[in-house]
């Protein structure tokens, strides 16, 4: 890759199919321990740190407090994952493809440390070279600062974000990629949100046609209209 210097990556709803984890945690808490909830409030969640659908759960009368409900939701989901991470059609080979032509994949997720390890225990040999997790002591999103944190560990100043690509999919990680200067793709193919006005500076639906060379165009595209 001529420009290109790396690829960031949201986790859930991005690269893994995820959230029927999630949902089925929360279900499960809810059904076991009291308060409502259900798929559309599961939805609402989508993207936003644990301990604020945790808190959701608590407005809507679940007796637990939130660290106790995160505990139990996170536990689920390292369980599920264990066993199976759900990716998503055509994600594997574009990981193979940005390895094998020297583009870092960096993992920027605000899920705890061992759900960002186990996915990378289980992604193509080699795909990942490093990780942000919401275990690391920065900012959450839509905070810049987990973009910023990635690009660091690559030794890739701010002023270059832009040739980055950040691949995302709720409003909330795609706020975080964009303040970062990086350029932001939105995965709109599995969200159930609408996020076709987010700041991303374009969009994909699927993978089943995205390979190094796209996320190639995007960056040069990007770097041509700030010049304009």
């Amino acid at each position: 890759m001529e420009l290109l210097k790396a690829v960031f990556w949201d986790m859930d709803g991005t690269l893994i199919d995820s959230e029927p984890y999630w949902h089925e945690g929360e279900m499960r808490i809810a059904q076991q321990y009291g308060g409502y909830w259900d798929e559309a409030l599961a939805w609402q969640g989508s993207g936003t740190p644990v301990p604020e659908v945790a808190a959701r759960m608590v407005e809507h009368g679940c007796p637990l407090s939130i660290n106790e409900i995160s505990h139990l939701m996170i536990t689920h989901v390292i369980e599920a994952e264990r066993e199976r991470i759900p990716w998503f059609p055509g994600v594997e080979r574009l990981l193979e493809l940005l390895r094998d032509a020297g583009v870092p994949n960096v993992l920027v997720t605000t899920s705890p440390r061992q759900m960002a390890e186990n996915l990378i225990a289980q992604a193509p040999a080699g795909a990942f070279a490093g990780y942000v997790c919401g275990d690391d002591d920065v900012a959450k999103k839509p905070d810049p600062a987990p973009y910023l944190l990635a690009a660091s560990k690559l030794g890739i100043a701010r002023e270059h974000m832009a040739l980055c690509v950040a691949m995302e999919d709720s409003i909330s990680g795609l706020t975080s990629a964009a303040a970062s200067g990086a350029t932001t793709v939105a995965q709109t193919g599995y969200i159930q949100a609408d996020n076709s006005d987010g700041p991303q500076f374009a969009s994909i639906n699927g993978y089943a046609n995205v390979t190094p060379e796209l996320l190639e165009s995007f960056v040069r595209e990007r770097l041509s209209a700030m010049q304009a």
